[in-house]
């Protein structure tokens, strides 16, 4: 069936359809669309699980920590302070490999007050052992989070998942969806098959005091899973692939690669807008292409380097800042790259912080400055007036 839904309702949608059974949440701009659609099926009786009211998103994250805990799926979303309320349940969640979907509504952090989009809320938390996928549109959205939880209950993984979308970008925009039915949903995500869960039948523990002679090496096996799901979400792409006959890549998408010298790479919603931008450049002679990060976490450094390793220039643009540290996923790309041969040169440019529109103008003129002037790491359109005023 095609709908046209709000991102946020199509996230509802998408709850709904993978019968989530517990369901904890505070509602926070832009997230809060969400929730009370969450909240409104389930008084319908939509949903046949529990929806929990809650004082904070410290309580919502405790609330699915103790549901996964005793074998049901849960589910919560939030977003920017909401979600650093939470990093602390994250970290645990994490820890005691507790496989469960979060959607973020990605949002600028305070201070000062903001409530737009950009990528500082999750960026904050990603190494607290959690998968992250990036979502480019609504469509994608719905498929997201079926795919989520297949991942994240498979026993080769069995950890959670948070799926960013871009607040009021995706949250509040309306485009046309592909409903799969339920029929459809069950067939492809199995009923949760716990590995192991709090019962008095069978008494276990879960996340239990660990000193310093096994927690170096705890720590190295939930490092060690988190890579190791790659395969996974390359796998169940591919046979949502097979079921759904839909598919926006795995842990990357390429546009426009072949021949491409100069390629970007993004995340989010800013990847629709780089396609329309890239076939522009295209037009206009220049030879440009576009990787879109789908998977932050685990890092998929070896596979961008297969994806762009031909190419003269790759220019990664982030809506997020590692304050005193620079550029986050720039970085990292630089780190993975070391050692590979061929290499192309890599730049970063932070770009749409705070809600500011990132146009087809304001990505040619990164594009200059990197291919035509050089440049390698700074901010984009920032104003002069604005900086002599701070």
């Amino acid at each position: 069936m095609r709908a046209i839904l709000e991102g946020s309702h199509t996230v509802a949608e998408a709850v709904k359809l993978c019968r989530a059974q517990v369901v904890s949440a505070y509602p926070i701009t832009p997230q809060t669309h969400i929730v009370e659609a969450l909240a409104q099926k389930a008084a319908n009786g939509e949903i046949q699980g529990e929806f929990v009211r809650v004082e904070s998103e410290f309580s919502a994250a405790s609330v699915c920590l103790g549901a996964a805990a005793c074998g049901a799926r849960a589910y919560s979303a939030t977003t920017s302070q909401g979600l650093l309320l939470m990093a602390e349940v994250l970290f645990n969640i994490a820890g005691m490999r507790l496989p469960m979907v979060f959607t973020i509504a990605n949002r600028s952090v305070s201070a000062p007050l903001n409530i737009w989009n950009d990528h500082q809320d999750s960026m904050t938390v990603r190494d607290s052992g959690w998968i992250q996928l990036w979502a480019e549109d609504c469509q994608e959205l719905m498929d997201m989070h079926i795919q989520a939880y297949r991942i994240a209950e498979d026993h080769r993984v069995y950890l959670p998942v948070l799926v960013n979308m871009d607040g009021f970008i995706l949250t509040h925009t309306y485009e046309p969806v592909e409903i799969p039915t339920q029929e459809e949903v069950d067939a492809f995500l199995p009923p949760f098959d716990p590995l192991f869960k709090l019962d008095p039948k069978d008494p276990v523990t879960l996340g239990a005091y660990v000193g310093p002679e096994k927690y170096h090496e705890v720590r190295y096996c939930l490092n060690e899973s988190v890579e190791e799901a790659k395969p996974v979400i390359v796998e169940v792409a591919e046979s949502f692939r097979k079921t759904f006959g839909r598919f926006q890549g795995d842990l990357l998408e390429g546009y426009q690669l072949e021949g491409a010298e100069t390629i970007f790479i993004a995340m989010g919603s800013l990847v629709g807008t780089l396609k329309d931008t890239v076939d522009r450049m295209r037009k206009a002679g220049h030879p440009v292409g576009l990787l879109k990060l789908r998977c932050l976490r685990p890092f998929p450094g070896a596979e961008i380097h297969d994806a762009v390793k031909n190419a003269k220039n790759v220019i990664v643009l982030e809506k997020a800042i590692s304050l005193g540290g620079g550029h986050i996923v720039a970085t990292e790309l630089r780190s993975a790259f070391y050692g590979r041969m061929p290499a192309p040169r890599i730049a970063g440019a932070v770009i749409g912080m705070g809600g500011r529109d990132i146009t087809a103008e304001s990505i040619e003129k990164v594009y200059q400055r990197v291919v035509e002037g050089g440049e390698e790491f700074f901010w984009a359109d920032l104003k002069e007036e604005v900086l002599q005023e701070a």
